[in-house]
């Protein structure tokens, strides 16, 4: 099986096949991201196809690293776009999100949505909500704090907690 950047190598030289693997491994990933930010089919599914047309249209687009974090990255963001685009009032979106660095980003960038879902199923409510409220929903730390009422440093504990817990997981289902 090929990874990641072998198969975008091969879309950016116009291989429908190569597309076509790619989507095959990678879209149930990025419909669970947006529906995740959207909650609904319909949006999901939209987002799910602008990614993949923009993945065709525009593979230089991703540059290097990891071909699934940069997918989910998109996924979100687009799901996020559709949902201020629904909104007649904007929306105002952090320019840091609570998941961006660090850890978080390597838990993230080996996403299965599916494997991801048991993980995080599997956290405690303390850890699991602040990692859904910053990753789906755009949060940073500090708006997760004040929401949630908990302190500053306690939510990040949680998080990084969670996302160790959560990289054991899905490190475990790897090797399984």
């Amino acid at each position: 099986m090929e990874d990641g950047g072998q198969l975008i190598a091969r879309v950016r030289a116009r291989d429908a096949a190569a597309f076509e693997r790619l989507y095959d491994a990678y879209h149930r990933l990025v419909y669970g991201v947006a529906m995740r930010v959207l909650g609904e089919r319909s949006g999901a599914e939209d987002v799910t196809q602008a990614v993949f047309m923009k993945v065709w249209n525009a593979p230089e687009k991703f540059a290097s690293g990891n071909l699934a974090g940069w997918l989910v990255r998109v996924a979100r963001n687009s799901a996020l776009d559709l949902l201020r685009n629904r909104s007649r009032q904007p929306v105002e979106l952090p320019e840091h999100s609570a998941l961006d660095d660090g850890p978080e980003a390597e838990v993230f960038a080996r996403l299965d949505a599916l494997s991801v879902r048991s993980a995080l199923e599997q956290l405690p409510p303390e850890q699991r909500e602040p990692i859904e409220s910053g990753f789906f929903g755009g949060l940073t730390h500090e708006e997760i704090a004040r929401n949630s009422g908990v302190p500053l440093g306690t939510v990040k504990t949680r998080i990084r907690s969670g996302l160790l817990r959560l990289r054991a997981t899905l490190d475990g289902a790897v090797r399984a």
